[in-house]
């Protein structure tokens, strides 16, 4: 008697060890969804489409793209960090929501150093330093002179106060200890319309939406600022050649879950994001958009975040910028 009610608490207990494991093992069993934070047929919501095709061919699930914009991709991020850690809602991360815009957003218990699980880097993209075409100056080094001769003479654009391009133009004045203007607008495409026609100086704009506008002489590259040359402006000089020590901004889009992800379904959306990087077609689509690959894992994810979160941490502070 005693035996038998032994065995059967047991296999009760077995079978209740079993659930989860057996669950998990067949994860995926339905559609994910894939957070972006910013609005629809902007560079991040458009790469994530691309993405989010062949990350559900390689799981064999749809993975549907939702649109959550606001402050700067927090909120997406947000939805994220507070949904349950079951792998069905992920997010697509762009550098600035998790480097920069926690920094100078008010925002209450968010922070991307510890509020989510580590997936993966997926791709690269470098900006370009461009002015228009009206610009006496040819170098970066005489934009630099002219503003240290003439404060006022030197403006330059951002898609706002804490973007990514004002940050990258605030790094530069530190390092060069050159004055200059900043003219926050709303979005990037009034910014370059404004460099094109001469009313501020230059601005800082990702590299694949730039081209065009340099090709067709509308505005001109004075520098990349990746720490390599950029293969599309093989001639534009990296920031650090054109004299500004140490400069390095290079922005990315990476894959993040909820904290606390059972280790197998990370280690599952892990493998699925190598797959989906080593894709000779998903490859060449991220080349053709101007981006360059990056597979690195989750601890160069985590260790990226934490340094880069640290500089501009460094940078906001000392151009003074205060949270909103």
């Amino acid at each position: 008697m005693t035996f038998k009610g032994i065995s059967a608490g047991a296999a009760v207990v077995v079978a209740l060890m079993t659930v989860p494991v057996a669950h998990a093992a067949d994860w995926p069993d339905r559609p994910l969804r894939l957070v972006v934070g910013y609005a629809p047929g902007g560079p991040v919501d458009t790469t994530a489409r691309v993405f989010s095709k062949y990350l559900g061919d390689k799981l064999g699930q749809t993975v549907v793209v939702e649109n959550r914009s606001g402050a700067s991709g927090i909120i997406g991020a947000q939805a994220v960090t507070n949904a349950p850690a079951d792998g069905y809602l992920l997010y697509f991360a762009a550098s600035p929501t998790m480097t920069m815009s926690p920094l100078v957003q008010k925002t209450e218990n968010f922070d991307p150093r510890r509020d989510f699980s580590y997936l993966g880097l997926i791709v690269n993209y470098t900006n370009v330093l461009v002015i228009g075409p009206q610009s006496p100056a040819t170098s970066v080094k005489e934009l630099v002179d002219a503003a240290r001769a003439n404060p006022q003479a030197v403006s330059f654009g951002s898609a706002g106060i804490g973007a990514s391009n004002h940050l990258s133009a605030e790094l530069m004045k530190i390092k060069s200890n050159a004055p200059m203007l900043h003219v926050p607008y709303r979005g990037n495409s009034p910014a370059m319309l404004d460099v094109v026609s001469g009313k501020i100086t230059f601005m800082f704009d990702i590299t694949s939406t730039a081209i065009p506008f340099i090709k067709s002489g509308k505005a001109r590259a004075l520098a990349v600022t990746s720490r390599t040359r950029n293969p599309e402006l093989p001639d534009v000089p990296t920031m650090i050649e054109a004299g500004i020590p140490d400069y390095e901004v290079t922005g990315w889009y990476a894959l993040v879950g909820p904290k606390a992800l059972p280790a197998n379904i990370a280690a599952k959306l892990t493998q699925a994001l190598a797959d989906v990087s080593a894709d000779p077609a998903f490859r060449k689509s991220m080349i053709d958009g101007g981006y360059t690959i990056d597979n690195g894992g989750p601890a160069v994810l985590q260790k990226r975040i934490a340094n880069e979160y640290a500089l501009w941490e460094d940078v906001i502070k000392k151009a003074g910028i205060k949270a909103e």
